[in-house]
């Protein structure tokens, strides 16, 4: 990468009418929440496909919420750094008109961020899967700090609560897929951060861009399936370096 490269990208961005991004786990790795599939991360502990499965959960939500309580550890204690805050500067610049996020951190909107689609969920509320009862998970805060009556349940049917993030076989949430697909659709320019682009559906929202004309750069420590293939540009880094770098070009100028 290169300072011709960002001045390309910075370029691209003050030129589109739609900029649009799409985040994962990379742009939080830097806020002290590790990538769930690194190793130290949560599934290097835990089968995801047995502790994050819906079925699970419903046979035996005790046993889930052992994943859970150390998910929130993490969680409760990140805050947003200079990537999460650079898109939302894009955003009130008028250059970024969406941030379409894989992360259930709720980073984006606690760096300001306004229009923000989570795809998978967010873990600061809690909705009783028996009742549907639903609670901000702040409401649980002394209980979780205390280990008293944790984890929690419902007030109403006293089922144990879940967090409203996306489980191994559970669907999308409509509206948030609806959303982001016709972002993607409209969208001249997509900036893909920190993220593999391999977990589908969100992965084929770049290509979707692409389809219809518009433009994928790639800001990522590594090379990913994009990198040479489904990125125009890629910007091989850390995000919390690059998007503040492109962010002061247009003040540069």
């Amino acid at each position: 990468m290169t300072e011709k490269d960002l001045a390309l990208a910075a370029g691209w961005i003050k030129n589109s009418q739609h900029a649009i991004a799409l985040t994962g786990a990379g742009i939080s790795v830097d806020s002290g929440i590790p990538d769930f599939r690194s190793p130290g991360g949560l599934w290097s502990k835990y089968n995801p496909m047995e502790y994050a499965a819906i079925e699970t959960f419903r046979s035996d939500p005790a046993k889930v919420w052992t994943m859970l309580t150390e998910m929130i550890d993490v969680l409760t204690t990140a805050i947003p750094n200079a990537g999460h805050k650079a898109l939302t500067d894009l955003e009130s610049m008028g250059l970024l008109q969406g941030i379409v996020t894989q992360n259930i951190d709720n980073l984006h909107q606690f760096a300001g961020a306004k229009n923000v689609i989570e795809y998978h969920g967010n873990a600061f509320s809690f909705t009783c899967i028996m009742c549907g009862e639903s609670y901000e998970a702040e409401s649980f805060r002394s209980q979780y700090e205390q280990g008293v009556n944790w984890p929690p349940r419902c007030g109403k049917c006293n089922h144990y609560l879940k967090p409203d993030i996306i489980f191994f076989g559970e669907a999308i949430p409509p509206e948030a897929a609806k959303k982001s697909h016709d972002l993607a659709l409209k969208s001249d320019l997509m900036l893909v951060v920190g993220t593999s682009a391999k977990v589908y559906p969100a992965a084929e929202l770049p290509a979707i861009t692409r389809a219809n004309g518009g433009r994928v750069i790639e800001i990522n420590k590594m090379q990913t399936r994009l990198t040479g293939n489904g990125a125009d540009l890629s910007l091989l880094g850390s995000s919390t370096q690059i998007l503040p770098r492109i962010v002061s070009m247009f003040s540069e100028q």
